[in-house]
């Protein structure tokens, strides 16, 4: 590889796209079943093709792709699996929206001509948030990407249905389910979010039959009374223990209805009666099986009042039967009292429309002895969830599991494979299109008009986008998975279900590792939403900033088990960090451009303490980026690297590297250009599973390398010969004399032109030969004019001090400091200080100011009031020594 000058400047728009194409057209992450390494897999939780990317897509993306590229550079053929889910709600809404703008509907265009007309639309724009995630670098293997209605998932979601079935494990049933009357279909309970409503609660007077006695229930939803089937109190209520077995009157409906017994009924809610609306509340559906009650549905799906209910109230929107029922029974004077309630209300995950409790018609999976299986994995350690906390968040919810209703009254979507004889009412499930009834011969048969749940065939995601049922080489090769790394949010919605589904029909867990990545909140701690307008566009960041600066940022924070808090200006900070990187490889280009010399690095390590500790540092770095990397701990892997580059390498190594390099001893520039070259490139390699363009764009500029696409390169190899105890002490001692200087030279204002002496009390000889041995290094980089360490040192007069670990420095201030001046500049900053200390003492004294002010400005205020007191103190500190160093 020929070696060319980087630019002056990162230009990060120059370099991304070029190497996004590069990747792609050299095949970098197109693995083959069949070649060397072990194999590593993960599937990538499949965005809904109608989404667009945010900051939680961006980190989760970030942290697949930092194990992905580090698992290839140990050897390993790494299969990312792309692709999106078709998102059958989400993507029929937003096709109804445009069609509704063009003034039509789906029902105008029929069945047929709607479903053309989504794929239509996914052809034009269900790519979006693919280009998204290849502009944030994933290296994934987009020659498999694939789609949940693709035809191979489609023949995989029929056949997995029709073994359910035929294994009794799929079943059709009445039965009450979670109903959106705008998207007009059943949603699991997974897909109904609760958000905190203010209503009212209503005591309703229901007339006890053939006495004066009333007894009063308590329900916010009066209009559900109208399909009342009893009245329940619980069997220990003295209240109501003379009423039990007799029949209360339904208020507007004159129905009779049971009063019966059951301990469910919460006895200290409301006034301890509960109306029991079988078809309209989950609780009172099974409340009512158990009791043998009446279901009486009086709402259509569109949430209208039906034909069930008083013909006044039918086709009235529920919302305007409930003030008509309210109206009626005050006037009945049978309404006791309404009051302010707050409660939890179900809310449709996709429109936020209130659902509502619905009896009808669906198909189910029998969850109870799939939920075992998957139970018992994660007990037996086939799977381990990260952080372990989730564990038991996911036994939960397999303990309390409910039969998982997956048919959905939509067009969009995996259509039932079940069909319906018009003769003889047989009901046939196939893989195949039957065209005759297996009962009657009959050939007019009727296909089910409901489509899967999304999450069904989401669910079979790990094994299905490698072929199956088919047995192909990348099933066989790359199943199990080997981690999946996603939100807490999905862990029952896609986690459990893939859980069962691939146990039951791989009879193997589908991923070794599940980890649940941190939330990505804003700076303030609150969780980014619209509503709120903090919400942080990775897009725009990846404009402003670079997708590396992005990625480092998200790592850099990405602490497992714990969420991250994102401002842009930590992000614009770590673009700092990637310029910091660019101008460190060119400063070494000007060195190493023509490569450097054949060299043991064991023999360059003995050129100079820098050396020796520098090839020490990186050695140690490997094992901390691996082992961080492996462990899920993607913060600690780059705060080392950060570490480790900015301020071992760029603020040390090539500050004291420049006395060789720009010397007369060949074997001394020579050893510099061997382990700066050495110490470069293998950095780049380090950092490229999370910076991957920055670390390409100069890799392809450095000299002598074999390999140009360092996406290819192997992770460095160990040394362990080059870790030097000794010379990392050695380098912590020099390093500690020159800060000691350094620090003595700003607080006392001295100019940095101004030579100075110091003078170091060691510990022992030997700490005084490793000083002495570095004496020129330490007076090149503290700018000093003599050295001098010795176990018999002394402190002359009028110097400062500083503890250097176990030694103790001295610096002569003679000839160096003006006392007087320095004394005068002191006490004027002293005076400055004590004044801006007043001012915000007397703001934090006011208490209408602590009290009304907001949290922040107030905290801000108490920050800079410590800042102050430390400054004060520290600036009087510094007028006490030098009016004892005037004394002497």
């Amino acid at each position: 590889m020929t070696s060319e000058a980087l630019s002056k400047g990162y230009e990060p728009a120059d370099v991304e796209a070029k190497w996004i194409a590069y990747w792609q057209d050299e095949k970098t992450f197109t693995p083959d079943p069949d070649g060397p390494g072990e194999p590593y897999s993960i599937v990538i939780p499949p965005p809904n093709v109608t989404g667009a990317l945010h900051m939680g897509h961006a980190l989760n993306i970030t942290i697949q792709d930092i194990l992905c590229r580090y698992h290839r550079q140990l050897g390993r053929k790494v299969l990312w699996v792309p692709g999106t889910d078709h998102a059958g709600i989400a993507t029929q809404n937003v096709v109804e929206r445009s069609l509704a703008a063009a003034g039509t509907s789906r029902e105008e265009l029929g069945r047929e001509a709607f479903i053309e007309r989504v794929w239509k639309w996914r052809e034009e724009y269900g790519g979006k948030i693919l280009n998204q995630i290849s502009r944030l670098g994933a290296s994934v293997d987009w020659s498999r990407e694939r789609f949940t209605m693709d035809e191979g998932l489609s023949k995989a979601v029929r056949e997995v249905f029709v073994r359910l079935y035929e294994d009794g494990l799929i079943y059709q049933g009445d039965y009450i389910i979670n109903w959106c009357p705008r998207c007009h279909t059943a949603l699991a309970d997974l897909e109904v979010e609760y958000a905190p409503h203010i209503g009212k609660l209503y005591h309703i007077r229901y007339p006890v039959e053939g006495t004066d006695q009333f007894v009063t229930v308590a329900t916010t939803r009066p209009e559900t009374l109208l399909g009342d089937t009893a009245v329940a109190v619980h069997p220990e209520d003295e209240r109501y223990k003379d009423v039990v077995g007799k029949f209360a009157i339904l208020p507007l409906v004159g129905r009779r209805i049971p009063i019966i017994a059951d301990a469910y009924v919460e006895r200290e809610f409301g006034t301890g009666c509960l109306k029991v609306t079988p078809a309209h509340d989950m609780n009172d559906f099974e409340l009512g099986r158990k009791h043998g009650l009446d279901v009486i549905a009086v709402q259509d799906a569109a949430g209208r009042i039906n034909e069930n209910a008083p013909e006044k109230y039918r086709g009235l929107d529920r919302l305007a039967a409930r003030k008509a029922v309210v109206e009626d029974l005050k006037e009945l004077t049978l309404l006791d009292d309404i009051r302010d309630y707050e409660h939890n209300v179900g809310e449709c995950y996709r429109c936020r429309t209130v659902i509502e409790p619905f009896v009808s018609k669906q198909w189910f999976v029998k969850t109870g002895p799939l939920a075992k299986v998957a139970r018992k994995a994660v007990e037996d350690g086939r799977t381990i969830i990260l952080p372990d906390q989730w564990t038991k968040t996911y036994y939960d919810w397999l303990d309390n599991i409910r039969d998982w209703c997956v048919s959905r009254q939509i067009w969009w979507g995996h259509r039932i494979p079940a069909w319906t004889c018009d003769s003889c009412g047989e009901l046939i499930v196939s893989r195949e299109t039957p065209t005759a009834c297996p009962a009657c011969g009959g050939s007019r048969l009727t296909q089910d008009p409901d489509v899967l749940d999304t999450w069904f065939s989401s669910a079979l995601w790990p094994f299905t986008t490698m072929g199956w049922p088919d047995q192909t080489k990348e099933l066989a090769t790359f199943y199990p998975t080997s981690v999946l790394s996603t939100a807490f949010d999905i862990l029952f919605f896609w986690v459990a279900r893939m859980m069962m589904m691939g146990l039951h029909f791989m009879d193997e867990v589908p991923f070794r590792h599940v980890y649940i990545h941190a939330l990505v909140r804003d700076a303030e701690g609150r969780k980014m939403s619209k509503s709120l307008g903090n919400g942080i566009d990775p897009l725009a960041m990846m404009e402003r900033y670079g997708t590396d600066a992005l990625r480092f940022t998200l790592a850099a924070f990405a602490a497992m088990g714990r969420d991250i808090k994102l401002a842009e200006e930590r992000i614009e900070g770590y673009r700092h960090f990637i310029n910091k990187l660019w101008n460190a490889a060119r400063f070494a280009l000007m060195h190493v451009a023509d490569g450097a010399p054949e060299m043991e690095l064991s023999q360059a390590a003995k050129a100079g303490l820098c050396h020796a500790m520098i090839l020490s540092r990186l050695e140690r770095l490997k094992g901390t980026v691996s082992r961080a990397i492996e462990g899920y701990q993607f913060n600690e892997a780059a705060q080392e690297l950060y570490g480790f580059f900015w301020r071992e390498f760029c603020d040390w190594y090539l500050e004291m590297a420049k006395v060789d390099l720009g010397g007369e001893d060949e074997f001394k520039k020579g050893a510099a250009k061997r382990v700066l070259l050495t110490v470069l490139s293998e950095t780049l390699t380090l950092m490229h599973p999370i910076v991957p363009f920055v670390t390409q764009e100069i890799w392809s500029k450095l000299p002598g390398m074999a390999e140009p696409n360092l996406a290819k390169v192997p992770y460095p190899p160990l040394r362990t010969e080059l870790i030097s105890d000794e010379a990392e002490a050695a380098m912590e001692l020099l390093r500690s004399v020159v800060v000691g200087v350094r620090n003595i030279r700003a607080e006392l204002n001295i100019n940095p032109g101004v030579k100075l002496t110091a003078l170091v009390h060691a510990e022992d000889a030997a700490q005084a030969a490793s000083l002495t041995a570095n004496a020129a290094m330490i007076s090149f980089l503290a700018k000093l004019e003599r050295f001098e360490a010795g176990p018999d040192v002394a402190a002359p007069k009028a110097s400062a001090s500083a503890a250097c670990g176990s030694c103790a420095l001295f610096v002569p201030l003679s000839g160096a400091v003006d006392f007087d001046v320095e004394f005068l500049r002191l006490s004027k900053e002293e005076v400055k200080t004590v004044k801006e200390l007043t001012v915000v003492e007397k703001k934090l004294g006011n208490e209408d100011f602590v009290s009304r002010a907001p949290a922040e400005v107030v905290a801000k205020e108490r920050e800079k009031q410590d800042a102050l007191s430390e400054r004060l103190a520290r600036l009087r500190e510094l007028k006490d020594r030098i009016r004892k160093l005037m004394a002497e």
